[in-house]
């Protein structure tokens, strides 16, 4: 899954409105950006398979560090818990913890059968949505604008940077999607793979910090 994730990220403001935008986008995206990493120095592995599924051409092979149950439990523990010793922000801790936990629960609807639950296991699980693109396009941009929508209702803009921040940021997640279901199959490349990643997140990610802070919450 990929804009589901950032569907969560918009919704959970309301629950922790003392958190940037900015700082849930990491959260439920915390195992998506530590993964390239682990990529490029061997620990995990994927490979490029065009056509694998109809919606990508990711064939995970070994990702149970960043992408079992039991290592995402770990992982939202120690995000919270850094968020906690950062903010010192009871709510916002428990929420980007549990932002960081749901990763595995969205992304066992869209996945074929090759999430683990430990690193220790071999049992694997997915709905594999991934398999009808249509379906998968559908139910994402649903959560998505859903998400988006309770952002907007529980935040309004202080100045015009803060209203069409917003909509560019919400155009840019919607048009890199639609450009991940219908673009050419990825490089084969690991390395290409992980650049590509890292200005990607690095780019949605500081923009979404610029937008929340052009905005304020209601009440």
């Amino acid at each position: 899954m990929f804009i589901g994730h950032f569907g969560l990220s918009f919704a959970a403001k309301k629950l922790a409105p003392k958190v940037s935008l900015g700082t849930l986008f990491i959260a439920t995206q915390f195992v998506d950006l530590l993964w390239p990493f682990l990529l490029i120095f061997n620990i995990e592995k994927v490979a490029i398979v065009p056509g694998y599924t109809e919606t990508n051409a990711f064939e995970f092979l070994f990702y149970p560090y960043t992408h079992s149950l039991l290592m995402n439990l770990v992982w939202g523990i120690v995000a919270g818990l850094i968020y906690w010793f950062i903010k010192r922000d009871k709510r916002g801790s428990v929420i980007v913890g549990l932002c960081v936990f749901s990763h595995w629960f969205l992304d066992v609807i869209v996945h074929v059968a090759d999430l683990p639950l430990t690193p220790f296991s071999d049992y694997k699980v997915g709905l594999g949505l991934w398999n009808h693109l249509a379906a998968t396009l559908v139910i994402e941009t649903t959560l998505f604008l859903i998400g988006t929508a309770i952002y907007i209702s529980c935040t309004k803009a202080k100045n015009k940077t803060g209203k069409w921040g917003l909509w560019l940021l919400v155009v840019l997640l919607l048009a890199v999607n639609f450009g991940n279901a219908f673009g050419s199959t990825p490089s084969n490349s690991i390395m290409t793979l992980f650049v590509s990643s890292v200005i990607a997140s690095v780019l949605i990610i500081s923009l979404s910090y610029w937008v929340d802070k052009n905005r304020e919450v209601k009440g």
